[in-house]
Order: structure tokens, then sequence, then C-alpha cells
């Protein structure tokens, strides 16, 4: 029997009501099409329609999750359909959860000795002056819970630190100043046991917000990213360990800052990468002899092996 039909029915659940709804409907609409030109029986859900009661009147066989931020990429979606035995792509419910906590994420890494910025957590009465003698100027002030670079900023001066929080939070209750890493910005992505190409993330503003990454035509993508070979398999490796470390698996990518003294510095997981014409992981596996199809595809067909606790 062929993938196609060993796949039966797949609802893409896209959309939801998260800050990366926008996103997440574009990610969703370019798997649905190629899902459909694969042969593969494929439905588009939105949960703001229906909730999950929507969701299992369509009875899918496995879900391919297209959703962004909280709500679907934070553990919740994923603990509802283990209640309901629906597979899904992507990680489980504590990776899922994990990775979406950019905070708790770092002690994982710190604890396991993985490279990571130096971060504090604020508040609306933090002692700012502390914040800038702990962390140095410029620093970037960033929501937890939150992707697509929705919330962040980057602080010059001790005095725009307060506007930076009160930004963030607009987003998340809970925020983050972190260390900056002033060098060059990779990103990897991973596709099952494999450590697809890097990317270098070249921005002509220098800053990698919303807009760059989705919107703007000027962002470039170096692939390959310039490394050396061994460089790049260190790099490889780094991203793979750190995946590992917050239990994520199927797919999903790490992203990276390497300083002016060549150190690499882990940023963050993400465990439900866009799916744009934008997007990176699409990027990286058609650079590897992996075209958009194909990729869905393989995506798809983690959910036929047995999701581990």
């Amino acid at each position: 029997m062929s993938l196609v039909n060993d796949l039966g029915r797949v609802a893409v659940i896209y959309g939801g009501s998260s800050a990366e709804r926008e996103v997440s409907l574009k990610s969703g609409a370019a798997v649905l099409a190629a899902l459909t030109r694969a042969g593969v029986n494929a439905i588009g859900y939105d949960p703001a329609d229906g909730g999950l009661v929507g969701l299992e009147a369509l009875a899918p066989d496995r879900v391919f999750i297209a959703l962004h931020g909280r709500g679907g990429e934070d553990g919740t979606l994923q603990g509802a359909l283990e209640l309901l035995g629906i597979p899904y792509t992507g990680s489980g419910v504590l990776a899922s959860a994990l990775g979406m906590d950019k905070q708790r994420t770092k002690l994982v890494w710190q604890a396991l000795g993985l490279p990571t910025p130096e971060s504090v957590m604020l508040e609306t009465d933090a002692d700012w002056s502390a914040v800038v003698a702990r962390l140095g100027l410029p620093l970037i002030v960033k929501p937890v819970h939150e992707g697509s670079t929705l919330g962040i900023s980057i602080v010059e001066s001790a005095e725009a630190l307060a506007a930076a929080y009160h930004e963030a939070a607009r987003f998340d209750a809970r925020v983050m100043a972190e260390r900056f890493i002033k060098g060059d910005e990779y990103t990897v992505s991973l596709l099952g046991d494999e450590v697809l190409p890097a990317i270098r993330v070249e921005v002509p503003g220098g800053f990698y917000d919303y807009e760059a990454k989705y919107l703007s035509d000027e962002t470039r993508y170096h692939l390959p990213c310039g490394l050396g070979d061994a460089e790049e398999a260190e790099l490889g490796e780094l991203c793979r360990r750190a995946f590992e470390a917050v239990g994520a698996e199927g797919w999903g990518r790490v992203d990276v800052m390497r300083d002016v003294e060549g150190r690499f510095w882990l940023i963050e997981v993400n465990t439900s990468p866009g799916m744009t014409d934008h997007s990176l992981v699409p990027q990286a596996a058609a650079h590897a002899g992996i075209d958009f199809e194909a990729l869905v595809l393989r995506i798809l067909a983690t959910t036929l092996e047995a999701k581990r606790a």
C-alpha cells in the first residue's frame, strides 16, 4: 500500500486565535495545497471556527499541525489530540510546552552545559539599571511565550528598557531580557534524524523582526551558509543536541547567533515552524534536494510511528 493510502484522511489545522494567526493561515494553505497535489485525502480546518468538536466531527485519521503560537504550538492542542487518540505531526505535549517557553528552554540548555545568552525575567517594578548592569547594552527584550519575533525589541539604553518591557507585555504576562549577541544569525532545521543545511539570515536593517521574516523581499537567506564544513557540522550537532534536550521530535528548527569570536549561542527552538513561501525549513529542505511536497509528506509520515511519551 502506498504512503498516500496509509495516511488516510488528514486534517491540516491552521489559523487559530493566537497573535500568529495570519502566518498560520499561510502555512496551512501551503501544506494543504501540497498534500492535495500529492493525492492525499486532506481537508483544512481552522479551530477558531468550531473548536475541538468541529475537528472531531471531521473524523481525521491524523492531523498536520500548522498552527503557530499559543494554542497550537504550546502543548495545548497536542494534549487534546492525545485524548482524542488522533496522531499528529511534530513534538509531543511536554516538548511543545517547553519549547514555547523561551526562559525554561534556556534553563534546560544551561543545565546541560549548552551555550545560550544570559537572561533575566522582568517585572513592572524591575530595577532597570540593575538589569543593564548585569546584561550590558544593547540587550534584547522579548515575550517568553510568543513567536515570529512579536513584541521583541533591541534596547540601546536603560531609559528605553521600561518601554520595551511594556511593549512585550502586550503579548505575554511573562517578559524576559536577554544579553545581545552581536554577529551572524543562523537557523538549522531538523527533519526526523536528519540535520538540514544551515541558513545564514542577513537583514539589511540588522534586525530579523516580523516584517523581515514574512513581508520583506530584502531579507537574504544564504544557502550554503558560508561556514566551513567543520564549523557547519559543529553547528548542526549543537542544534541537534538542543532540539533533543527539550524532547522535541519529528521536525523543527533551532535559531542560533554566532558572535564575533566565532562562538555559537542558542536562542530558541521552534516545534511548529512556518511553512510559508518565506519560511526557513522549506528553503533548507530544498537545498538538500527535498521539494515542498516531499517535505510535507515526510513530516506527515512520522505520524505513522508510535509517539514517545
